[in-house]
């Protein structure tokens, strides 16, 4: 990574709605949309839809540590997803749509560990937080037209985000600042 740059990875249902909260902060680089987890090579957006390559839709970030700790990408992370859904998130069901946290390194491993453990006890939620902590693989950029998407199609991109019901969840469960 140049300079003191990291990558972390995330799985949080439909990319789309993944890239914008990350995408507005300091010291992000950038976010891409694609796939990870799974074990075919360069899966199309298709084939990842089946359920059948066990990829999840993922983003990943190149973010600068020092102006955006890992720390805080988690505390985002945790409020853009239902944590507690084990089949998808929102409208969106299936493997591919599942939550996970894709460690790149020990510490962040500790660090997600830490914080999944943090929100459990909060009393946030009233079921389990289920989403898994993860050893990062391979990942695969998906297709430009997804890259970006809120930016490219904002009028389908805020439809989506309202429609599938992720704003509404994360309104009721984090406040409206973090609903956008």
């Amino acid at each position: 990574m140049e300079n003191n740059h990291q990558l972390a990875t995330f799985a949080g249902g439909c990319f789309w709605c993944m890239v914008k909260p990350f995408d507005e902060q300091p010291g992000i680089i950038r976010v891409l949309s694609g796939y990870t987890g799974g074990t075919v090579e360069n899966p199309s957006y298709q084939q990842v839809c089946t359920d059948t390559t066990g990829h999840y839709e993922a983003v990943q970030i190149t973010f600068e540590p020092d102006v955006f700790p890992y720390e805080k990408l988690l505390e985002l992370f945790w409020q853009q997803i239902d944590p507690t859904d084990s089949g998808g998130q929102f409208y969106d069901r299936g493997q591919s749509y599942q939550t996970a946290i894709f460690f790149h390194t020990d510490q962040q491993k500790k660090l997600a560990e830490q914080s999944k453990q943090a929100l459990q006890n909060s009393g946030r939620f009233s079921k389990p937080v289920v989403t898994p902590i993860l050893p990062a693989t391979t990942f695969y950029p998906a297709e430009d037209y997804h890259q970006q998407y809120y930016k490219k199609n904002r009028a389908h991109y805020e439809s989506y985000h309202v429609g599938s019901g992720r704003a509404g969840f994360i309104e009721r469960h984090w406040g409206n600042d973090h609903a956008k």
